[in-house]
């Protein structure tokens, strides 16, 4: 049995959609990481902490983006909702205004993450990159 046709899905020309735009991120996994970035440059922001660092020029190319949320944010349910939060923020923002050879990571705040509106959590994403960013020129 055949299965019926699926419609694929066309892009034109005219889309402003990026094909894959966040393959480019890659996920802090190693303590490590989390490390360094911690002693790198940090901004703190109404739902979040941003920590930025500047690899080096013999570690891996592309973006580099960790979450942590620490017990002070409250039970696993309220952990997961905040980094879910955070994920889909960095997912939607990073692409555009990251930089490649940056690793960041993304440390949640107690009842302000989950809380705050998604498209202000956003907008302070964007700004706290762009003033860590003014400050490495």
């Amino acid at each position: 049995m055949t299965p019926p046709q699926a419609a694929t899905p066309r892009t034109t020309a005219g889309d402003s959609a990026s094909p894959a735009a966040s393959s480019r991120l890659q996920v802090l996994k190693a303590r490590a990481d989390f490390q360094r970035a911690a002693r790198a440059m940090r901004l703190a922001m109404p739902g979040f902490i941003l920590q930025m660092r500047r690899r080096g020029p013999d570690e891996a190319e592309g973006i580099r983006i960790g979450y942590t949320c620490s017990k002070k944010v409250g039970n696993a349910v309220a952990r997961n909702r905040a980094k879910r939060r955070l994920r889909e923020a960095a997912r939607a923002v990073l692409p555009r205004h990251g930089r490649d050879g940056m690793d960041y990571v993304l440390i949640g705040r107690r009842e302000q993450t989950a809380t705050l509106p998604f498209a202000q959590l956003q907008a302070d994403l964007e700004t706290a990159l762009q003033r860590l960013h003014d400050r490495l020129r």
